[in-house]
């Protein structure tokens, strides 16, 4: 199968799962392996900047007022205060802990159990008697909630986990109704996808090379309109439903992914 084929294939992998929250990592991981693509770092931190772009694209019109505004408009400035301390636990933990990870922790198996333990875990939290009060807007989110989203996003460090899985459940289980936990994790993956990505490309800028600069602007470009497909349709559905089809999804994906690595049929590691 071609570059350019595969470069496709893993940007819509990427656009659909990276803000879905059943681990784009998990899903990225498991495609290579069955394409018989082995993408770089490099490729993979520049097609995840798509759906840096898709959020910035699909929220433009808030970002700018609130950019515009941010001198005197105290419930912008309260919210990205909320944003960035939602941020740091995930930026101190992962500096640190980035090539353990990498090292050890990227293989069939984990993302099989992440997301297996995910999916259970969701099923719960979506079971749970919802309070009588709830944040219904992303301006009201606390300095205390905001945190506790952030040591929540902790758990999406483990491959198979799910960036938006975890910092939305741990937005519900603090006190956040599903759209604004859902959009709490929008905002937050700009920041957080974003440093990540920067990050990684000034350690491996070579890499940019060794897929070609068409094959990666392919996966970029259609990462950023899959994604920005898959943030609408996702606002649109947790409006209206809860994400017990996902933890479902997760358990099932965890399941099938366990059994084809034990059989040998997968041979995912780092």
């Amino acid at each position: 199968m071609s570059d350019i084929i595969n470069s496709i294939i893993m940007g819509i992998v990427e656009g659909i799962t990276e803000f879905l929250p059943v681990s784009s990592t998990g899903h990225l991981i498991v495609t290579q392996e069955i394409l018989g693509f082995k993408g770089s770092d490099t490729f993979e931190i520049v097609i995840q900047l798509g759906g840096v772009l898709a959020v910035m694209w699909f929220y433009f019109q808030t970002l700018w007022q609130q950019a515009s505004n941010i001198h005197s408009d105290k419930e912008a400035q309260r919210f990205w205060m909320g944003v960035i301390l939602a941020f740091l636990p995930a930026a101190f933990v992962g500096l640190a802990l980035h090539s353990y990870i990498t090292e050890y922790l990227f293989n069939g198996v984990t993302v099989a159990i992440s997301l297996i333990v995910g999916g259970i875990v969701m099923w719960w939290i979506e079971g749970r008697p919802q309070p009588v009060q709830q944040t219904t807007e992303l301006a009201h989110v606390t300095p205390r909630q905001a945190l506790a989203i952030g040591i929540a996003q902790l758990c999406s460090l483990i491959p198979g986990v799910s960036r938006s899985a975890s910092t939305i459940m741990g937005g519900m289980l603090v006190g956040l109704n599903r759209p604004t936990a859902t959009g709490f994790s929008f905002f937050l993956s700009i920041p957080t996808l974003g440093a990540a990505s920067l990050y990684s490309l000034m350690k491996d800028l070579d890499g940019v090379g060794e897929h070609g600069l068409l094959n990666i602007s392919i996966g970029l470009i259609t990462s950023f309109v899959v994604s920005l497909l898959a943030i609408g349709w996702l606002l649109r559905y947790v409006s209206k439903n809860s994400f017990r089809g996902f933890a479902v999804y997760r358990i099932i994906a965890g399941l099938v992914i366990l059994a084809l690595t034990y059989s040998g049929f997968l041979q995912v590691s780092a």
